[in-house]
């Protein structure tokens, strides 16, 4: 392991959906006009890193920027001296704030002082796609491919979580038409059958140390906790493909007149939404300062990003209708 390797910081965001969510791709190949983005080969869908980045970024920002004030110039005018507007309190706070600049990187473009930010973010991927269920409302699904890589991406970070990334170990695998879950759980019928949207399934075994590793870690507050314990269930990975493929929330909107309050004419289009209760996960790995003159460690850089995280970030398009809204949980790294 190399020096810079050895220096670094890693930890996991953890993503919990609490409004339907628009991840845009902004490509249309298909009927619904704003599809949400996915990876290509597996029609999985991801938030890439580049958009987590540009989230956190502003969101630091905003919770720093009181300490900065807007600058002014003054300019003449037909002999009249006027104060100008020169740079708004977010752009210097973007500019010119020593540690939001070392953990995203310069706000402009400077070649003689620029540098790479501290702070790295690999695409959100998904843990676990809420899925109606004829009892127990709703269950959390996942697979065998979803637990493998969240196990192989465990392994991007030096130390993360200050432990070995776990093994999750299915006994048995579940195969088509086949699920683990908590056999005396809620969703549950004639003691080993589940109905998940309109599909039959057959409990064949539980998967008690994989409900309990996303519960203390993934999420914070206790009822989501407990009800992860209860309610998740790892399927094939053909099956929990099919549920994140087409069970997602395809809604029909419109634009209206202002004046008439009519639908304007060629107005209608269809948007996808993930549904609320989506997890998701993103590897956050934290080096030390490039920025000249700030001498701060990658453990340091990383607890600037954990003081300054909110408990719930907005994410995606449609932030004025409530889109997007999701609880936050910074699992691993120095505290």
């Amino acid at each position: 392991m190399t020096e810079t390797t050895q220096q670094q910081q890693a930890c996991l965001l953890f993503l919990h959906a609490q409004t339907g969510m628009h991840p845009g791709s902004g490509t249309a190949l298909g009927t619904v006009d704003l599809p949400i983005q996915r990876e290509r080969h597996t029609q999985w869908p991801i938030i890439p890193g580049s958009t987590l980045k540009g989230i956190l970024r502003d969101t630091v920002r905003e919770n720093v920027k009181g300490n900065y004030k807007p600058e002014y110039e003054e300019q003449n005018e037909n002999g009249e001296r006027k104060s100008v507007l020169k740079r708004s309190q977010r752009r210097v706070t973007n500019e010119d704030d020593a540690d939001l600049v070392a953990a995203f990187g310069p706000g402009k473009v400077d070649q003689q002082n620029g540098h790479v930010g501290a702070i790295s973010l690999t695409d959100a991927r998904v843990l676990a796609f809420p899925v109606r269920s004829l009892k127990g409302v709703f269950a959390w699904v996942t697979c065998p491919a979803v637990l493998g890589r969240l196990a192989r991406d465990l392994k991007l970070g030096p130390n993360l979580n200050g432990q070995a990334p776990p093994e999750f170990k299915l006994q048995p695998l579940p195969a088509k038409d086949k699920g683990l879950c908590k056999k005396d759980g809620p969703l549950v019928i004639d003691n080993n059958k589940l109905l998940l949207e309109e599909f039959e399934f057959e409990v064949t075994g539980e998967a008690t140390d994989v409900a309990k590793w996303i519960a203390d870690h993934a999420v914070s507050d206790a009822f989501t906790q407990d009800r992860i314990k209860s309610h998740l269930v790892v399927l094939h990975d053909d099956d929990f493909t099919h549920f994140v493929r087409h069970a997602t929330e395809v809604v029909a909107r419109v634009g209206l007149d202002y004046e008439r309050k009519t639908v304007k004419k060629k107005a209608l289009f269809y948007e996808e939404f993930l549904p609320p209760e989506t997890l998701f996960y993103s590897v956050v790995l934290a080096s030390p300062s490039r920025r000249q003159g700030h001498g701060k460690s990658a453990a340091e850089m990383l607890e600037y990003l954990r003081k300054n995280l909110p408990r719930v970030l907005q994410i995606g398009g449609d932030e004025t209708i409530g889109k997007g809204l999701c609880a936050v949980q910074l699992d691993g790294g120095a505290k």
